[in-house]
């Protein structure tokens, strides 16, 4: 990877919060789950500190230096399906790459969109842009943890899920228009769903903090429990049929 100098306000300034920007790329997102551009989007209207704050809690936990001073880059880690495969069929890494093939999505997909919002912030040798790249890249992951497919309701569920993992206002403002458009729709569970994986973002261990280089060797199961993630009972019991049609359009 390409990296850049960091400038003087990346280190120094704290992003300002653009509410009017963020309101219509929330519309165009809810509109169509695919543009994915208008994540990112909402992101930098939104998330201010919150990346930088995410990086001083990573510092203060028992691994978190040895990972920040390591430096890995997810996306690195992600995209070797060889390494991945050598791993037990019963692993999360098993069971990430069942996902992403089925999917066909890959950590390149995610990091190219940010790029077209971000241009060369994203890519900065600086540890705060490291941290922001290691959450970009653990989106598909968090999927796999938390047990949502990659409907729009699976990805209504990982946003609200995501909030209080990161306190990003990013996630937060998606997740309540998402939870506000299932509400059009009260004769389904889709918006206790919605609420559902926020509290159990709230209840899980802080994955942000994980060394997910040892956590991919690690059960599916086994991890799961460790990080307390219990199973999302209101989003299963809806059938995968019906999860793309949970938000009718905006």
């Amino acid at each position: 990877m390409n990296a850049a100098a960091p400038s003087p306000d990346f280190v120094v300034a704290a992003p300002r919060r653009d509410w009017a920007k963020a309101v219509r790329s929330v519309r165009r997102l809810l509109a169509d789950k695919d543009d994915t551009v208008q994540v990112f989007e909402i992101m930098r209207a939104l998330n201010g500190n919150s990346t930088r704050n995410g990086y001083l809690r990573l510092l203060g936990t028992a691994r978190g230096g040895r990972l920040a001073y390591q430096r890995r880059e997810l996306a690195e880690v992600l995209s070797d399906r060889v390494a991945l495969a050598k791993l037990p069929a019963d692993s999360v890494a098993a069971h990430y790459l069942a996902f992403t093939a089925a999917g066909q999505i890959t950590p390149d997909g995610l990091a190219d969109v940010s790029r077209e919002v971000h241009e060369d912030r994203i890519d900065l040798v600086h540890p705060v842009a490291w941290y922001g790249r290691r959450i970009r890249d653990v989106h598909d992951l968090w999927h796999v943890l938390a047990g949502y497919d990659l409907s729009g309701l699976g990805e209504a569920c990982l946003v609200a899920f995501s909030f209080p993992q990161t306190r990003a206002l990013g996630w937060a403002a998606i997740g309540i228009g998402a939870w506000l458009t299932a509400l059009r729709q009260p004769h389904h569970p889709y918006a206790r769903a919605i609420a559902e994986g926020y509290r159990r973002g709230r209840a899980a261990a802080w994955l942000p903090g994980e060394d997910y280089e040892a956590l991919l060797a690690e059960p599916l199961d086994a991890a799961r429990a460790r990080l307390n993630l219990t199973p999302p009972t209101v989003f299963d019991r809806i059938p995968p049929a019906a999860r793309s049609d949970a938000l009718p359009k905006a």
